[in-house]
């Protein structure tokens, strides 16, 4: 084992430059710059409430750097919070046991309670600054964009086909080059789906993690979210209007710059490839391709990198038993102890959070977030049903064409991203002059960020099914619903499980945001846990806040056991390919 297949690069001459190096260049220029001007005044002293928005539109452009740093930051830490946890998740099965159900819990986790608890955590790291701030609403970002892509992961390590682990087992790949050479791989274009996902469901979420306020704390960090809800304050519709259009021309720059060229380049990494269809392409990825520059700085870190595979150790020649089976066998000591230790652990949580609750509650008002936590769940099952049956049969159909996929990419980006906030003009004004019912008619708020993650995971889903059984479907002409049934549907069907959990888990968080619509001096609110969360939040009060969390991860929890894992496992275990 030597080091001497990495070049020193004093002797590295620097390649002749051509047009493509240039465009390089000034991509590399121009990302700088806007990473320049978005971080100014990160290091400020933190302004008063509301003193340094304004709703004059040119300083949107402005405003919408920093949203989109805010949000990139966080969606990096989501990445490597993916790739770790989920990982994790996936290898141990002790590891499971706890890992899952807390993810379970974490995606129901309204982020204004996640803001509640860690806001006055984050601005005590630096008193007084504005960077205690960014750090809040980066973590807010955070939890908006990590729990679907740990769950895509996570359900892609759990669905690769046997032939191709056992051929890795086969070639000695140790655990690290299997890693990067086989399981990133395989779920790369389900994750890269998800990560778009990911940036919408941060801009639905962008005014709670913006414009903070917790009891008698206020901070509104200039950016889109604040911007929108100081425009939904003042009823300013133009304004409104405004923010739109510049959430319109983030989300199709950064599509452009940045997710266009990994759906280009992880086309590479597809199941089966179809030697008919044309790749996807992308022009930031052809430029970094061709640019002799870019090769010349980037070929150290491949050839270390490669080196890497070569210093970790080798793997086994024989495969262990698949975690589903190993689950099956009769549980030793070691795993017993575990499991006590994890009910344990979990016992002395419930204890602490009861005793925290009943010190500020009385026991005869628990009740009332339990009511209406049932409230909230039936809302959330006829909608998630509602949007399974509008958006399966669109996301296969996009799936099955990727040039339409290509067009509708950004379309439904931005439609994912669109605020439920700006549709409360709507939605209050027609509730109030039409005299509706706000328990019935806010609801579409809660799936309105929510739906597309079965969209997007079916679609991923979708371009992942082999050509093989649509070349065999039509050979016997299998048509209609028995190839939706014998095709279709087994094939999407683990991904779709993956954007239905996600999708449950978001619209028990998007409550708190649906469940209490305000514009202006008009306020309507639906029965629900929802609005018990957001009047509490409002209010200050932490014992309630907890309390309707609980309550909230209590619900989600038994949900997920008793309705979608059952299904998540059937999926994993029946319609994997093999």
């Amino acid at each position: 084992m030597t080091l001497s297949i990495i070049p020193i690069a004093a002797h590295r001459r620097l390649p002749r430059l051509g047009v493509w190096d240039a465009v390089a260049v000034a991509l590399a220029v121009g990302l700088l710059a806007a990473l320049a001007a978005a971080s100014h005044g990160i290091a400020a002293p933190l302004p008063a409430s509301g003193a340094a928005i304004t709703l004059d539109p040119w300083a949107l452009p402005g405003y919408a750097l920093r949203t989109a740093l805010r949000m990139l930051v966080a969606l990096a830490l989501s990445l490597l919070f993916t790739l770790i946890y989920a990982t994790a998740a996936a290898k141990s099965r002790r590891a499971e046991i706890v890992l899952v159900p807390i993810l379970d819990v974490l995606q129901s986790v309204p982020i204004l309670g996640f803001i509640s608890v860690t806001v006055t955590f984050f601005l005590s790291l630096t008193p007084g600054r504005t960077l205690g701030a960014e750090f809040a609403a980066i973590f807010a970002i955070f939890t908006s964009q990590a729990w679907n892509m740990a769950f895509s992961f996570y359900q892609s390590l759990r669905t690769i086909p046997t032939e191709l682990t056992e051929a890795s087992y086969s070639l000695r790949l140790g655990p690290w080059m299997r890693f990067w050479k086989l399981e990133v791989p395989f779920a790369t274009p389900a994750l890269i789906w998800n990560m778009m996902m990911s940036m919408s469901g941060g801009w639905f979420f962008v005014v709670a993690s913006e414009a903070i306020s917790v009891g008698n704390t206020t901070i509104a960090l200039p950016g889109v979210g604040s911007y929108i809800g100081l425009a939904i304050e003042q009823r300013n519709l133009a304004a409104i209007g405004y923010a739109v259009l510049a959430m319109l021309v983030v989300i199709l720059v950064v599509d452009q710059l940045l997710f266009r060229p990994l759906i280009a380049w992880a086309d590479r990494f597809r199941f089966v490839q179809e030697t008919e269809a044309a790749p996807p392409d992308s022009w930031v990825l052809t430029t970094l391709r061709r640019s002799r520059l870019v090769e010349w700085l980037v070929t150290p870190v491949g050839r270390l990198w490669a080196w890497s595979y070569h210093a970790a150790p080798k793997g086994r020649e024989r495969m262990p038993l698949p975690p589903q089976q190993v689950v099956r066998r009769r549980l030793g000591a070691p795993d017993l102890a575990w499991r006590a230790a994890v009910l344990v652990g979990l016992t002395w949580v419930v204890w602490q959070i009861v005793r925290y609750v009943l010190s500020g509650v009385a026991p005869a008002e628990v009740l009332t977030p339990v009511i209406a936590g049932g409230l909230t769940l039936v809302r959330v099952m006829v909608l998630i049903a509602l949007a399974s049956l509008i958006w399966v049969p669109v996301g296969v159909w996009l799936g099955l064409r990727p040039k339409a996929a290509r067009i509708a990419q950004p379309i439904a980006q931005f439609l994912a991203a669109f605020p439920a906030n700006l549709l409360f003009p709507v939605a209050v004004s027609a509730i109030v002059a039409l005299r509706l019912d706000p328990d019935i008619w806010l609801s579409p708020l809660m799936v309105l960020g929510t739906q597309w993650y079965i969209l997007f995971n079916v679609i991923a889903g979708a371009s992942t099914l082999p050509t093989e059984l649509r070349d065999i479907g039509t050979s016997l002409h299998v048509r209609g619903w028995l190839w939706w049934r014998k095709v279709a549907l087994p094939a999407v069907f683990p991904f779709y499980m993956t954007g239905a959990l996600t999708a449950s888990g978001g619209s028990w968080n998007a409550a708190i945001v649906a469940e209490v619509a305000t514009w202006g001096d008009k306020t309507l609110r639906a029965h629900g846990l929802g609005a018990y969360i957001a009047d509490a939040t409002t209010a200050g009060d932490f014992h309630r806040i907890v309390l309707g969390i609980a309550v909230m991860s209590l619900y989600v929890l038994i949900l997920n056991r008793a309705f979608w894992r059952p299904l998540y496992l059937f999926a994993e275990r029946k319609f994997r390919l093999n």
